[in-house]
C-alpha cells in the first residue's frame, strides 16, 4: 500500500513538472508571437485577404503598419490584436424569411 501512495506522489510530482513546461513552451510562443513583424505579403496569406483589403485596413486605422522604403510591415501582436478586439462569440444564424 505504501509503494501505491509514493507511485502516486511521484506521478502528480511528474504531472506538476509537465505542466509547468507546457505553460513555459504556451509563453515562449506567445512571446515570440508579440516580436514577430509580418510583411504584406505574410498578411495577406495569414489573413486571406487581398491586397486592397489590407490597404484599407491601413488607410482605415483598422491595422497599424510600418513603412520602410515603400514597404509595409505589420506586428503580428497587432494582428492577433485586432482580431481578439473583433471576436464575437455569438453565433447569428439567419433564418431567412422564419
Amino acid at each position: 500500500m505504501i509503494e501505491v501512495i509514493q507511485l502516486m506522489e511521484e506521478l502528480s510530482k511528474d504531472f506538476t513538472l509537465i505542466k509547468e513546461y507546457i505553460m513555459s513552451v504556451k509563453q515562449s510562443k506567445s512571446t515570440m508571437l508579440n516580436e514577430t513583424w509580418m510583411d504584406g505579403q505574410e498578411v495577406m496569406l495569414l489573413l486571406k485577404i487581398s491586397k486592397r483589403t489590407l490597404q484599407s485596413m491601413r488607410d482605415n486605422g483598422t491595422l497599424p503598419f510600418s513603412r520602410i522604403n515603400g514597404k509595409f510591415y505589420y506586428k503580428a501582436e497587432d494582428i492577433q490584436i485586432m482580431l481578439e478586439s473583433n471576436y464575437s462569440s455569438s453565433k447569428k444564424i439567419d433564418h431567412g424569411n422564419e
